[in-house]
């Protein structure tokens, strides 16, 4: 029997900020190495970087540093934010990045580019296209333009999750107006992290 795919974080996962103090640089090279694998860049303007509990256990630790959070009650507050963030089995979750280097173009784009977020798309071999649903836990996007950073969902069905372990290979691409990106695949090393993310048996 495969063991249950381990997902929500506890304040046992996490160290105190001591303990965090004297980890922080090699924790942070391990982190570093392992997000290597989980981004993924469609297009030449946007990238999605895939969370899992190591990804999140790292972000929830440099908000406790920054905030100099040391109490229970706030320890919790932030995995409660930070915990539906990570992947449970059966979708991958990411945070896109829209990306332009000159602030004058980002602002242009981004008024072009709402609704974006919901218009990336993920495929699994021949099985139908995955669209995201974005920004559960706040709206990201009025009529007038998207933010650059969005937090996305991608739920998969048994036969994509099926798909998925048979080793089909995965597609991205981005069907908005403003944006198009034709279907791509992901990188063996990403497509490999991501089936770690999956209960595959």
């Amino acid at each position: 029997m495969t063991a249950p795919l381990r997902t929500e974080l506890t304040r046992d996962d996490l160290w105190s900020l001591e303990q965090y103090s004297e980890n922080r640089e090699t924790f942070r090279v391990k982190v570093l190495a392992h997000k290597k694998n989980r981004k993924l860049r469609v297009g030449a303007n946007m990238q999605l970087i895939f969370e899992d509990r190591l990804t999140i256990q790292y972000q929830i630790q440099e908000m406790l540093r920054i905030e100099k959070i040391f109490e229970g009650e706030g320890i919790q507050e932030e995995l409660d934010s930070y915990n539906p963030l990570i992947p449970n089995g059966d979708n991958w979750k990411c945070t896109l990045f829209i990306q332009y280097t000159d602030v004058d173009e980002r602002v242009e784009q981004l008024q072009k580019l709402a609704g974006i977020e919901e218009k990336i798309w993920l495929q699994i071999g021949e099985t139908d296209p995955i669209y995201p649903i974005a920004d559960e836990d706040m709206d990201r996007t009025d009529e007038n333009k998207t933010s650059a950073v969005h937090f996305l969902r991608y739920p998969l069905n048994q036969d994509q999750i099926k798909a998925a372990a048979s080793g089909q290979a995965i597609f991205a691409g981005v069907d908005h107006p403003a944006y198009q990106v034709d279907k791509q695949p992901i990188p063996t090393a990403v497509q490999k992290s991501l089936l770690e993310d999956l209960l595959t048996n």
